[in-house]
């Protein structure tokens, strides 16, 4: 029976070994920073043509976080890899006989993928925030500022935790490209046009995206958005719930179906 130390070791080397893996990470801290520069750039030099109502309600913080959209998708594909890769390769049968208890299993790669998103997504939270404030120029805040610290840690663990979300939906669905093919257009297409939809906004601002990135904001109704029924810690919460929700159908299926 393999112990839970190595476990984690096992499923530590599969990921670093695995070179789609590692790119993934890469690519969303690069792409996010990049991107937030860029727009946190755009927004100082136009800073006087915005709406009056931005204006008023501009956070610097958010703004540092803008590439957050396209950094999110690709914290999806890590965490849809690290579960799905084993179905599609079929090495899910070689796991299960090394690693008989499915729950240390499955929880075991959980944990030492999760880490690594937090550990990434960290990274990429704090060089967004400090390079993007740098572009913001009069405009900027700093981390001494009142919930700047709070939002800037809450976007590595939004980051995160869309991982492990991501990795719960792949062990419920057992295929990469399955996964990948719900919830890459949920994220970048369906949130996104429902939460602009009259009626249907008032559901999707509790998907795990719409509700998760609340953490990133500091001025309410930021940007002149709509309010939220929930606080930046509530919004959180809601995202926790996904994932835990997705985990746990995870471990079910995992449980009682055959690899």
């Amino acid at each position: 029976m393999a112990s839970v130390p190595a476990v984690l070791t096992s499923e530590w080397t599969k990921i670093r070994t695995v070179s789609s893996t590692t790119w993934t990470l890469i690519c969303a801290f690069a792409v996010t920073v990049a991107l937030s520069a860029a727009l946190c750039a755009l927004t100082n030099s136009q800073f006087d043509d915005l709406p009056d109502a931005e204006r008023a309600t501009f956070d610097p913080t958010l703004v540092s976080f803008s590439g957050m959209i396209l950094g999110q998708l690709a914290m999806v594909v890590f965490g849809v890899l690290v579960v799905g890769t084993e179905y599609s390769s079929g090495m899910i049968r070689t796991s299960l006989a090394a690693v008989p208890r499915r729950a240390t299993f499955l929880f075991s790669k959980i944990a030492v993928a999760g880490v690594l998103a937090l550990a990434v997504g960290l990274a990429t939270s704090f060089a967004s925030f400090f390079l993007g404030q740098a572009l913001l120029g009069d405009h900027r805040t700093d981390l001494g500022a009142d919930n700047v610290l709070r939002a800037v840690f809450g976007g590595g663990v939004y980051m995160g935790l869309i991982a492990v979300f991501s990795m719960g939906v792949a062990a419920i669905l057992r295929s990469s490209m399955l996964s990948l093919g719900i919830l890459m257009p949920f994220f970048f297409l369906v949130s996104q046009i429902l939460s602009a939809v009259p009626g249907a906004k008032n559901v999707a601002r509790y998907f795990p995206d719409q509700a998760g990135s609340k953490i990133m904001q500091v001025v309410p109704e930021a940007m002149n958005s709509e309010p939220a029924p929930y606080g930046p810690w509530g919004g959180l919460g809601i995202l926790l719930a996904w994932v835990v929700a997705a985990v746990a159908g995870g471990y079910l299926v995992l449980k009682k179906r055959d690899a």
